[in-house]
């Protein structure tokens, strides 16, 4: 048997492991996302169903201000923690993503280099000069994607960085107006009980 149509075996092989493999992960990621979404319905509710008890458990006005009050720092909260779930599951599948991209493209470069060699060793007499072009064509291909790779790498980091502090400036903005609004509370019951 030929070395050609037994290396085109051994890629077509790998190119089919590969996306298997990129099957999985994309599987694995909207499976996560099923389970998070299904557990914050879950929790929500449940706490729906426990905050409407306590709402017809309010006696007075005073008992329903602190009843509101005390809503907005445990949503705030939650929602810290699906969004950065969330954020979590996302860049997982994006990594994921970006890792079979780039077993793809270098299996791809793989080949070409492989298959030029190949064409190499059955051309004909004076055609080296051809056969060189190609790899040095080749060579400049592959050095302009690795760039471009790297460049886009870069910015995605950076990117996802930025997003990470503005999320966390966001949380903690969300986080601090709650606090602010539970401190706030106390000072309008006060407030009231001063005047009589």
């Amino acid at each position: 048997m030929s070395a050609v149509p037994q290396q085109v075996l051994v890629n077509q092989k790998a190119t089919v492991e590969n996306f298997l493999a990129f099957q999985q992960a994309v599987f694995n990621g909207f499976e996560k996302l099923v389970d998070l979404n299904l557990k914050v319905a879950r929790a929500t509710f449940d706490e729906a169903g426990q905050k409407t008890q306590e709402a017809f458990a309010l006696k007075d006005a005073q008992e329903a201000v602190n009843f509101t009050s005390g809503l907005v720092q445990p949503n705030a909260d939650k929602v810290v923690a699906y969004s950065k779930d969330l954020y979590d599951i996302v860049s997982e599948m994006q990594s994921s993503f970006s890792r079979f991209t780039e077993e793809q493209v270098a299996q791809a470069q793989r080949q070409l280099d492989e298959t030029i060699d190949q064409f190499a060793k059955n051309a004909p007499t004076g055609s080296e000069g051809a056969i060189a072009l190609m790899k040095s064509s080749v060579a400049t291909a592959n050095s302009a994607y690795e760039s471009a790779a790297k460049v886009a790498r870069q910015a995605s980091d950076a990117a996802e960085s930025n997003i990470a502090a503005a999320a966390t400036a966001t949380f903690k903005a969300a986080g601090d107006a709650a606090e602010a609004s539970k401190a706030a509370s106390p000072r309008a019951r006060r407030a009231p009980a001063a005047e009589a």
